[in-house]
């Protein structure tokens, strides 16, 4: 009970200070970090969040799988999407945004994409891309699992650095690539095919935020997100 009245006081000192701002005709800032096509995901959680807020300016910046926490640290971004899981001891995850099963991405002419049906196992026949710089091995575990459900190793080929470089090396055959669903909604290349398989684990987008350097205006977000619900797939 004490935790419900807490939050609630935290919520009326927010808006009491967002009511202020308004008042004064003032504006204040929010950086939101997203990769590739999320504004368009995430959009009736930024439309109803500015709908709120409009003495805010909901900047959006890209973040990279590359770097996923680093812009957090180093303040380019307040708070940004993350897929789970998120370990960080820094880092708060907030509410979901999106859901969506994982997808396997191939050439349109590669032996799987004639195949009725495939699942994780298939994995361990062939090469997966790796990202060029180190990240949180539990984290990149989502997309470029190690083993197969069972136990059997797969491998790790190509380094990339972006979507696009995984797009182009799962076209040119040189690998194959568990992505998110957003992949095939905006990057329908016509060298590529989009498979699913029959056991693919749900992939799950969340916000996080560094804990020391919430404010309120990180925390309105999340409750919106919170109360608008994931995009789900």
């Amino acid at each position: 009970m004490r935790d419900d009245l807490s939050v609630g006081y935290q919520r009326i000192i927010d808006g009491t200070r967002a009511a202020t701002t308004a008042a004064q005709g003032g504006t204040s800032t929010l950086t939101l970090g997203l990769y590739g096509p999320q504004a368009h995901d995430c959009a009736h959680i930024i439309n109803l969040f500015r709908a709120r807020h409009p003495e805010v300016d909901l900047q959006i910046r890209e973040v990279h799988f590359t770097d996923p926490f680093g812009p957090l640290r180093n303040g380019s971004v307040e708070v940004a999407t993350s897929w789970l899981p998120v370990r960080e001891p820094d880092l708060t995850v907030g509410p979901l945004v999106v859901t969506d099963p994982l997808l396997l991405m191939v050439a349109a002419d590669h032996p799987l994409a004639s195949r009725e049906a495939v699942g994780m196992e298939d994995l361990a026949d062939w090469t997966l891309p790796h990202s060029a710089l180190p990240v949180p091995e539990y984290w990149l575990q989502t997309l470029v699992p190690t083993h197969t459900p069972s136990g059997r190793p797969i491998r790790r080929g190509p380094k990339v650095s972006t979507f696009q470089e995984v797009a182009a090396v799962v076209a040119a055959g040189e690998a194959i690539s568990l992505v998110h669903g957003d992949a095939a909604r905006y990057y329908p290349w016509p060298g590529l095919r989009y498979l699913h398989p029959y056991d693919a684990p749900t992939g799950r987008w969340a916000l996080i935020w560094p804990t020391a350097a919430e404010t309120a205006l990180v925390r309105a977000l999340a409750r919106v997100a919170e109360e608008a619900g994931p995009r789900r797939g």
